[in-house]
């Protein structure tokens, strides 16, 4: 088949969506990406991008098409300018360069905003072709959630723009089957949205005595290593874990490693100064994706949190699957699907999300287990996320889907 994947976020970014990409290339199929420059999460256009963007034209096989944005930066006003700026530039000049060309279906990758859908449903419109959404945020919900929109009047405007992408979707895509329920409010039906979890990136699967542990681990005193790896921001509720840790200070066998970046990092690292807890919990930084399993190599528990909200109790997180792959316990603070994830597959421990205290209480309920019980749940997790999110599988059935969509007839211009 010929497919575009219109996604904002794309490599060198380190996204789900760019395995997704190589996979369909390796399936056989032509792949155009329609993305923008590359600049998350530092919020400035990589340099080097800008040094040579030709160099980023082409991703494991696949064309990559790129329009101008504005990056992300710092503050709330220019990160809706980034997002502003990939709708604009997308719906401008995205048709543009892929003038003359004709697509079997597109897919478009969301996760927020969900405005960068727009570009999408015009390319869907003027190629006449199906589009498949794959729902990563539930919108507008998601925006009430972590406090950005408080007015009824401006999350009800949101609502109907949602209506109005979910409408004109030939496939929705739900990462959760927790979705389904919010996406027919929107949507009017049921028909067109499947379950499609996310997965593990191979990278993750690896066997970890093959993987040297990384230089930056290495360094650290010997105990009871928990580690955090990914977005430092308001979902992941760094007040609750910071909490945990500071309530485990006379442990100091436990420390907890956090590997990456966001909106919150500085206010996290404020607060670990503030709290004393410079010993207890260490920042490292953002590294790239494909040494999270040097780093892995050294931890005893990974830890995921979301805060206490209905919307965040649908979602799945990401990292969810990746840590499974790792054949590592795992430790959630959160509630809804996640946890039942990890208390199902046998992987961990979970408390409830925001729940400072409990996860305290786990964290030191997994340091006193015996090693062998600790691989016993890495292993069961592992064995978990291969039946119930296998890469090939779920790609395969992505594939299946949109040949039935291009099959059908073409999507109505509405």
């Amino acid at each position: 088949m010929r497919l575009l994947v219109v996604t904002q976020y794309f490599w060198p970014e380190t996204f789900r969506v760019n395995d997704l990409v190589e996979g369909l290339v390796a399936r056989g199929h032509e792949v155009t990406v329609l993305t923008g420059r590359p600049n998350y999460p530092e919020g400035r256009i990589f340099d080097a991008y800008r040094r040579d963007p030709a160099a980023f034209s082409r991703f494991a096989g696949a064309e990559v098409l790129r329009v101008p944005l504005r990056p992300r930066g710092k503050g709330s006003l220019r990160l809706v300018l980034n997002y502003a700026s990939f709708v604009f530039w997308g719906c401008l000049l995205g048709p543009w360069k892929l003038r003359g060309r004709r697509f079997d279906a597109i897919f478009f990758w969301e996760t927020s905003p969900i405005t960068s859908a727009l570009p999408a449903i015009l390319l869907r419109r003027l190629k006449r072709a199906p589009l498949a959404m794959w729902v990563l945020d539930l919108w507008p919900e998601t925006l009430s959630a972590v406090g950005v929109v408080r007015s009824q009047s401006v999350l009800n405007m949101v609502g109907w723009l949602v209506a109005f992408i979910y409408r004109r979707c030939d496939l929705i895509l739900a990462q959760s089957r927790a979705f389904f329920a919010n996406i027919e409010k929107w949507s009017g039906d049921t028909s067109r949205i499947r379950y499609f979890p996310g997965w593990a990136e191979p990278l993750f699967a690896v066997d970890p005595a093959s993987v040297a542990v990384a230089p930056e681990m290495a360094g650290l005193p010997r105990g009871f290593t928990v580690v955090f790896a990914g977005n430092i921001g308001e979902a992941q509720d760094f007040p609750a874990i910071l909490d945990a840790f500071e309530r485990l200070r006379a442990r100091p066998d436990i420390r907890l490693v956090i590997l990456g970046d966001g909106r919150a990092a500085d206010h996290v690292r404020a607060e670990i100064a503030r709290r004393g807890l410079g010993d207890t919990v260490v920042m490292l930084g953002k590294h790239p994706i494909e040494r999270m399993p040097s780093f892995f190599r050294s931890a005893d528990a990974l830890l995921v949190s979301l805060k206490p909200d209905p919307i965040f109790a649908m979602t799945i997180p990401g990292k969810v699957q990746a840590y499974l792959a790792s054949g590592i316990p795992l430790l959630g603070m959160l509630d809804g699907e996640g946890a039942r994830v990890i208390v199902e597959s046998g992987a961990g421990f979970a408390c409830a999300a925001g729940d400072g205290a409990g996860l305290a209480r786990i964290v030191a309920q997994a340091a006193d287990l015996p090693e062998s019980q600790r691989q016993a749940m890495g292993l069961s997790g592992r064995d978990y996320g291969r039946r119930e999110f296998d890469r090939d599988t779920l790609i395969d059935r992505l594939c299946g889907w949109l040949e039935e969509a291009a099959a059908a007839s073409p999507a109505e211009n509405t």
